[in-house]
């Protein structure tokens, strides 16, 4: 069973974009690598492959980067 890494969003905050979490977690090391990642097919949001990554994330979402542990958002 993988680990699930919880991110808490900000008081106020209904939703962050997926870009922003992937720097946020350390999947990328810099903004301009995100569309990168995205393309290469190995980021999943709740089980389906996403490229977008303005894709508005909220509460209980999953997101899952090949070789990291998955991300549920809080």
């Amino acid at each position: 069973m993988s680990r699930v890494r919880t991110v808490e969003l900000r008081p106020g905050e209904e939703s962050i974009r997926l870009g922003q979490l992937l720097k946020l977690v350390d999947a990328v090391p810099t903004g301009a690598q995100v569309k990168d990642v995205l393309l290469t097919g190995t980021v999943r949001v709740n089980g389906e492959p996403e490229e977008r990554r303005g894709r508005q994330l909220r509460k209980g979402d999953v997101v899952s980067v090949e070789g990291m542990e998955d991300v549920r958002v809080a």
